[in-house]
């Protein structure tokens, strides 16, 4: 459920069964309009990493955003036009995940904009170097 935290106009969707690339694919599939997921395993996102995306010029000329993990994942996408099917078979958890969505993205024609690359938290060392990233924020205060 969301908390207060979330700025009005913003809708979650729960996720649905299945592999992460179909329960990711379900999310953009209920979207209209530009859309951005973002990775729940990336604490250290602020406001500031996000202002590209959400500026209102952010879709003049780019399909597509991409948040490139440290491990080879993702952190991020935006699609201008949500199509569930660009995720769709991607293989997920493995070191080539963010290359082959990112390929996806490109071979598809779309024009691609980058985020910078995040640490994702994925074991205790990754939650070690988050922490350190952002030593004010709550999950440094938790961990």
């Amino acid at each position: 459920a969301p908390g207060a935290w979330l700025p009005d106009g913003v809708e979650v969707v729960g996720q649905v069964a299945g592999g992460l690339d179909e329960r990711l694919a379900a999310a953009f599939a209920g979207c209209e309009g530009p859309a951005v997921l973002l990775g729940m395993d990336t604490p250290q996102v602020t406001p500031e990493l996000l202002e590209p995306v959400l500026a209102p010029d952010a879709w003049l000329g780019c399909d597509a955003w991409f948040g490139p993990a440290a491990d080879g994942g993702f952190w991020a996408l935006g699609l201008a036009v949500p199509d569930p099917a660009l995720l769709l078979g991607v293989p997920m958890s493995v070191p080539e995940t963010g290359a082959v969505q990112r390929a996806r993205l490109t071979d598809a024609g779309l024009a691609v904009r980058d985020l910078p690359v995040l640490r994702d938290v994925d074991t205790a060392q990754d939650a070690e170097l988050v922490a350190a990233e952002a030593p004010a924020g709550r999950f440094a205060a938790v961990l």
